[in-house]
């Protein structure tokens, strides 16, 4: 094994355990807002792992555009998606108040 089998491992073994623990977020953790971070922020992660694993196992400009267009879009859409489903479940009454440390929006719907 060389030094590139070597990133790769870990990188997937990265990949694994964060995606791993998003699923068991989602489970786990008792309401939407929790949920959502649980679902982002490792699955994103992950992802990012295995794109860079792919683009460092395979060094070609295509691989590489297409990892970074990947991250990119990934990095946009991910927290924009999660933010929108958090207010649509803030505003239809799905989020536990009891869990809120402090609700900025509480006059304002």
């Amino acid at each position: 094994m060389d030094f590139r089998d070597y990133v790769t491992a870990a990188l997937v073994l990265l990949a694994a355990f964060l995606c791993f623990a998003a699923g068991v977020g989602l489970l786990r953790l008792p309401d939407v807002l929790s949920r959502l971070h649980a679902a982002t922020k490792p699955q994103i992660l992950g992802l990012m792992a295995i794109v860079v694993d792919v683009a460092f196992s395979n060094p070609d400009v295509g691989t590489i555009t297409l990892a970074i267009a990947i991250l990119l879009f990934q990095g946009l859409t991910a927290p924009v998606s999660a933010h929108m489903v958090g207010r649509a479940a803030y505003r239809t009454d799905h989020v536990r108040r009891d869990l809120l440390l402090r609700d900025e929006l509480a006059g304002r719907q």
